[in-house]
């Protein structure tokens, strides 16, 4: 029962580190979340945004992270 609760505390740690993060690039004026490519639908009474290309960014960047912290730790 103690893994699960450091899993679960690392997980929150996670979080607020990410957070942190965004909270940061926010202020430094990067556009990440309205960059080109993502897609934007303002109706009369709605207004709908899916961050496309964003997405992509953000799962590359996490993918190379990975790939150099696994091949590293060899």
């Amino acid at each position: 029962m103690s893994e699960l609760g450091r899993a679960i505390v690392f997980l929150g740690v996670l979080l607020v580190v990410v957070g942190a993060v965004i909270l940061l690039l926010g202020r430094t004026g990067i556009p990440i979340g309205r960059l080109p490519g993502d897609i934007t639908y303002s109706g009369k009474h709605t207004t709908f945004y899916f961050p496309i290309v964003t997405c992509i960014v953000i799962s590359v960047v996490l993918s190379v992270i990975s790939w150099l912290f696994q091949h590293f730790r060899r």
